[in-house]
């Protein structure tokens, strides 16, 4: 830290203000970094799975970026912790690196103070956690759930892709094994078709050929060298062999009306969650309810902790240890999300009360506060700090094993 003699002269030469902006300014461009890499991969591993989805019609491709883009509140809410908490590691290694940390206590400024304005950060994050969980999220996941039933009937084009399942109209199921390019010629084709009073019927075939009806509302299957399995009225089923066979099938299914947002609890606001808590009766429990309320709260409130963690850990890699900081971090913060997770599934199963994600959060935040409260004397020396030393120590015996060289001992 570069400290000017004009500054030097004053008592307030560590004060509030100037380790704030100083603090804020290093952390920005990390957070932002790591908040936008992480939310792109997220992202493109959903959009790719909902390519992958959509790949029956080029025709509803249309609709990939607005089912992205309603996931964005999602996997913002997820990415926040994750960038904030690799941030402040990332902000805290380079201060304990250029001993602007040492120079900071030598100053009399406490751990506590250092962390002060990453407190503050999450105090902030955790007020747009508490808006995007509470309620862009829900809206977003409706809106994704009504753009992928608009995708998913939008109709079909009349191009089949090999070894996909494609619904062309009501009861009616198509695949083929093999087709070209153009997805017009086919190979060992199945298609199965329900009819309106229940009777099966299933045609195969060794190839065909898609061509389009002159009305455009209907797509003609020239099928050739198949059978035919047809089911009449009274449950008997009868084949048929053909070496040539035309089958019709529509371009366009029948749509149908998407439920009113509130079928699912994670389509509901915070408010309309604390009101359907307290109502009895109902196709959901009440538990149901309460478990998400509380989990989308305990993630907010997770945040302001985060620091309590992070900033111990990254002093504790100060002497090369920060491959093994990163992995210890990594693995507490999986396992706490997943805890949470297990504590809600319990409660929403009825095998727990509600209340259980509670105690998820109280041993996070024990953890997190006995890590700082043990570093307040020596900085970076914890339990979390003993078994990253630990963990590279084995990680050590490990590369020496396998490059056939003896390792050095822990410090």
């Amino acid at each position: 830290m570069t400290v000017s003699s004009r500054n030097e002269g004053r008592a307030g030469i560590f004060g509030l203000k100037m380790i704030d902006r100083y603090v804020l300014r290093l952390s920005l461009r990390p957070m932002a970094a790591c908040l936008g890499v992480t939310l792109l991969v997220l992202l493109l591993e959903r959009a790719l799975r909902i390519f992958d989805l959509l790949a029956q019609s080029s025709a509803r491709f249309g609709y990939v970026f607005e089912l992205t883009a309603n996931l964005i509140p999602h996997y913002l809410g997820l990415a926040m912790p994750a960038a904030f908490f690799i941030a402040i590691f990332i902000v805290i290694t380079r201060m304990s690196d250029g001993s602007e940390v040492d120079a900071l206590m030598a100053g009399g400024v406490s751990l506590a103070r250092l962390t002060a304005p990453f407190i503050a950060m999450g105090a902030v994050f955790a007020a747009i956690s508490l808006f995007l969980h509470g309620y862009a999220q829900p809206y977003g996941r409706y809106a994704f759930r009504a753009a992928m039933r608009a995708a998913v009937e939008a109709g079909w084009n009349g191009h089949l892709a090999s070894q996909s399942f494609v619904s062309a109209g009501e009861g009616v199921t198509l695949t083929a094994d093999e087709a070209d390019p153009t997805g017009r010629r086919l190979s060992h084709i199945f298609i199965r078709r329900t009819t309106p009073d229940g009777r099966e019927e299933v045609t195969t075939a060794r190839s065909a050929e898609l061509r389009p009806s002159a009305d455009t509302g209907t797509v003609l299957f020239v099928l050739e060298h198949g059978e035919r399995l047809t089911e009449n009225h009274k449950g008997q089923f009868a084949i048929t062999r053909f070496d040539q066979f035309v089958y019709e099938a529509p371009l366009v299914g029948g749509a149908q009306a998407l439920r009113a947002r509130g079928g699912d609890e994670r389509e509901l606001t915070l408010g309309e969650l604390w009101g359907e808590m307290h109502k009895t009766g109902g196709p959901i429990r009440r538990e149901t309810f309460a478990a998400e309320f509380y989990t989308r709260i305990i993630r907010a409130l997770s945040l302001p902790l985060l620091p309590l963690l992070a900033v111990p850990l990254g002093l504790a890699s100060k002497r090369g240890r920060r491959g093994s900081g990163v992995v210890v971090a990594g693995l507490m913060m999986v396992g706490y999300q997943h805890a949470v997770q297990f504590g809600q599934s319990l409660a929403t199963s009825g095998r727990a009360p509600p209340e259980v994600v509670w105690l998820v959060a109280a041993g996070f935040a024990a953890i997190s506060i006995g890590v700082f409260w043990g570093s307040r004397k020596r900085p970076g020396d914890t339990p979390v700090s003993r078994a990253i030393e630990h963990l590279a120590f084995g990680m050590e015996n490990v590369a020496a094993f396998v490059m056939r060289r003896p390792a050095r001992a822990p410090a």
